[in-house]
C-alpha cells in the first residue's frame, strides 16, 4: 500500500510539475526562443539541416513546408548537410565520445564555412546529445538548434493531465547509451518507473532502404515486444517516442506493431514535427504573396540510388523541393576532414 501510494504521489508531483512548465510556456531547451526574434526579421534566410544520415531530411522537408505556408520570409534557402565520414562505420562505431565530438565538430565547421547559414538545425539525435560540447557550439553567432529540446517538450505537453502514462523512448545505442532523454524527464519529474527505454541497432539503416519493407517491419516489431516487456503496468497508457529522425519515416509500422499486441491506449511520438515547429515563424506574419524555397543536399558519402528512390516520395509528399535536393545531390567526398581526428 505504501508503495503504491508513494507511486500515486510522485505522479501526482511530476503532474504538478509538467503544469508549472506548462504555464510559463518554456524549457530548459525553449528558453532561448527569444534569440530567434533577429532570425525572423530577416527577409532571405539560409537554414542548414545536418544528420550523420537521411534521417534530417524529414525535418528539412516539413520545415520548409511549414515556412512556405507562412509567408513570412522572401527567400529561404536550405542545405542538407549529411554528417556521415563513411558507408563502412559511423558515430555510433567511433570508439569515444571525444571522437565524436572532434568529427561532429569537424562538419559543423566546415558547414558554416561553406554554406554560411544563418541557422542550424541538428536533426539527428545521436548528434544532439554531443552538440552543446562542440567547440563551433560554444562559439556560435548563429542559433543552433538540436533536436534534443522538442523531444522533451513533445513528451512533456502529452503527459499534462495523464501522470500515470509511460514513457518508452525508442532511439540509436548511442542515444539511448547517452541518457540525455531519460536525464531531463527524470529532472521534470517523471518516475522513473515510468520511463522506458529501448535501443534499436541497425534500425535507421534499414529505414534508409526500405522504410515500409518487411524486415524493417520485423525489427520494429522486435523492438516493440523488447519494450512492452518491460512495462510495469500494463494497464497504464503509453506515449512512444520516436528518438531517432528515421523512425518516423516508418510511422504506420510503429502504428501497426502497437496494435497488433493488443496496446489499446497509446500515442506515437515524432520530435520531428515538433523541431520543424520551433523554426515557424509566429501565427499571422505572412509579409509576402509567396516565399520562394530553394533545397540542396550535400554528402561526402555516396547515397544509394536505392536509398533516393525509398525516401523520395515520403519527402515528395511533404516538400518536393527536398525530395529533389536529395535526387539531385551533390557528392563532395572532401566535405570535412575527419580521418585524422580518429585513432
Amino acid at each position: 500500500m505504501r508503495s503504491n501510494e508513494a507511486s500515486r504521489l510522485a505522479g501526482v508531483c511530476a503532474l504538478a510539475l509538467i503544469l508549472a512548465v506548462s504555464a510559463c510556456g518554456q524549457t530548459d531547451k525553449s528558453a532561448g526562443a527569444a534569440d530567434l526574434r533577429s532570425f525572423f526579421a530577416k527577409p532571405e534566410l539560409t537554414i542548414a539541416v545536418t544528420d550523420s544520415g537521411l534521417g534530417g531530411l524529414s525535418i528539412m522537408a516539413e520545415t520548409a513546408a511549414r515556412l512556405k505556408d507562412a509567408r513570412a520570409f522572401k527567400s529561404v534557402n536550405f542545405v542538407f548537410f549529411n554528417a556521415l565520414f563513411s558507408n563502412d562505420s559511423g558515430y555510433n562505431s567511433l570508439r569515444s565520445r571525444e571522437e565524436k565530438i572532434a568529427v561532429f565538430n569537424a562538419a559543423l565547421e566546415s558547414l558554416a564555412a561553406k554554406f554560411r547559414p544563418d541557422m542550424i538545425l541538428v536533426g539527428c539525435n545521436t548528434l544532439s546529445v554531443i552538440t552543446a560540447e562542440t567547440p563551433f557550439f560554444k562559439a556560435a553567432k548563429i542559433p543552433v538548434l538540436d533536436i534534443v529540446g522538442p523531444g522533451v517538450d513533445l513528451m512533456l505537453e502529452q503527459l499534462i493531465g495523464h501522470p500515470e502514462t509511460t514513457v518508452i523512448i525508442f532511439g540509436t545505442e548511442t542515444t539511448i547509451a547517452e541518457g540525455e532523454y531519460q536525464r531531463k524527464l527524470l529532472e521534470w519529474g517523471l518516475p522513473e518507473e515510468h520511463l522506458i527505454s529501448q535501443a534499436c541497432p541497425e534500425l535507421a539503416s534499414y529505414i534508409e532502404k526500405d522504410p515500409k519493407g518487411e524486415d524493417t517491419a520485423l525489427l520494429i516489431d522486435s523492438f516493440v515486444d523488447e519494450a512492452l516487456a518491460k512495462v510495469k503496468d500494463k494497464n497504464a497508457p503509453l506515449l512512444a517516442s520516436l528518438n531517432c529522425t528515421h523512425f518516423g519515416y516508418s510511422g504506420d509500422l510503429w502504428t501497426r506493431a502497437f496494435e497488433s499486441r493488443g496496446v489499446k491506449s497509446f500515442r506515437i511520438l515524432n520530435p520531428n514535427t515538433k523541431m520543424a515547429e520551433a523554426v515557424a515563424p509566429p501565427a499571422g506574419t505572412k509579409k509576402y504573396a509567396r516565399t520562394a524555397i530553394t533545397a540542396k543536399a550535400v554528402s561526402m558519402v555516396e547515397i544509394s540510388r536505392e536509398k533516393v528512390e525509398a525516401l523520395g516520395p515520403a519527402l515528395r509528399r511533404v516538400s518536393p523541393e527536398t525530395a529533389e535536393a536529395l535526387a539531385r545531390y551533390e557528392l563532395k567526398p572532401d566535405l570535412f576532414e575527419w580521418k585524422s581526428l580518429i585513432k
